[in-house]
């Protein structure tokens, strides 16, 4: 897996599932939000409702090449999944401790890391056009976050939030490794099993069961979770660490923008300047291919 993803024929389709993959992100994280609107749900049964979907689409979508004996056999799985399910775990956590623009901005440096990783691991070239869209991408959710009206200072938590976005980074690097010999849906579900087996206890401790709306809302949004994930888990497939991971930069963005639409939250000025540096980032590398 040590070739570029410049040399693969099928770099447009890594780059449309990468989108689709934003898109649905964007909507899980938008729908979590209507939840939380509408009711208290604890985060530790909408980790498992997620991990419970996930699985439930690669069984029904991937009855072949779904291979799940090979989730506790492959070395490489258990690690993509136990890093998986205590990235989510540790971003939440960051989320509640540094509010939701700082963590969410440490928690993206990921594509650097993961860039970083794979010239290293994979080696990936880290063309010069990706260092520039990664820079500007990251300044803009710097912006969009309102990382610099933060007070100054590091926390626990801040260390924290670098060691998951440094995991995150990693994992990215493990599934292109793993493309090698696993099919996307096991890959997948190496995060899903793995993530339940973190989160169900204190799930458990936690569960109250909701009503009937937030409970169709969660579904929805483990399902676009799902299709989410998948989708990025195959884009890997043809797309460099840093390349595919610049374009889940458009998730923020996305949630900023549905966030005006449907909770009436108005963009400041230095807001939109970060959305237009992260649509400016994310549209670089393709400008200097062409």
């Amino acid at each position: 897996m040590s070739a570029s993803a410049a040399a693969s024929p099928h770099h447009a389709r890594g780059i449309t599932l990468m989108l689709i993959s934003a898109a649905c992100f964007t909507a899980n994280i938008l729908l979590i939000r209507a939840i939380g609107r509408a009711a208290t749900v604890d985060i530790w049964t909408l980790s498992c409702a997620r991990f419970v979907v996930g699985l439930g689409l690669v069984a029904a979508f991937y009855p072949r090449a779904w291979q799940p004996r090979h989730l506790f056999s492959n070395p490489k799985l258990a690690e993509r999944g136990l890093l998986g399910a205590i990235g989510v775990a540790g971003y939440y956590l960051t989320v509640v401790h540094l509010g939701a623009g700082r963590a969410t901005f440490i928690n993206n440096t990921y594509l650097v890391w993961g860039a970083l990783l794979a010239v290293w691991i994979l080696r990936e070239p880290f063309r010069p056009a990706l260092v520039a869209g990664s820079v500007a991408a990251l300044g803009g959710l710097a912006l969009l976050t309102g990382l610099f009206s933060a007070g100054p200072g590091l926390s626990f938590y801040d260390l924290v939030a670098v060691a998951t976005a440094v995991a995150s980074g990693y994992i990215v690097v493990t599934i292109r490794q793993l493309h090698a010999t696993e099919h996307s849906s096991t890959i997948f579900s190496a995060q899903c099993a793995y993530g339940l087996l973190v989160c169900l206890i204190p799930a458990w401790l936690h569960f109250q069961m909701p009503a009937a709306i937030p409970a169709w809302l969660m579904f929805g949004a483990s399902v676009c979770a799902g299709v989410g994930q998948l989708t990025m888990t195959r884009s890997f497939r043809d797309l460099s660490v840093a390349e595919g991971s610049l374009l889940q930069m458009l998730v923020p963005l996305g949630v900023a923008l549905g966030d005006v639409a449907l909770f009436a939250v108005r963009f400041s000025v230095a807001e939109i300047a970060g959305a237009a540096l992260i649509l400016a980032g994310c549209a670089l590398p393709a400008l200097r291919r062409r």
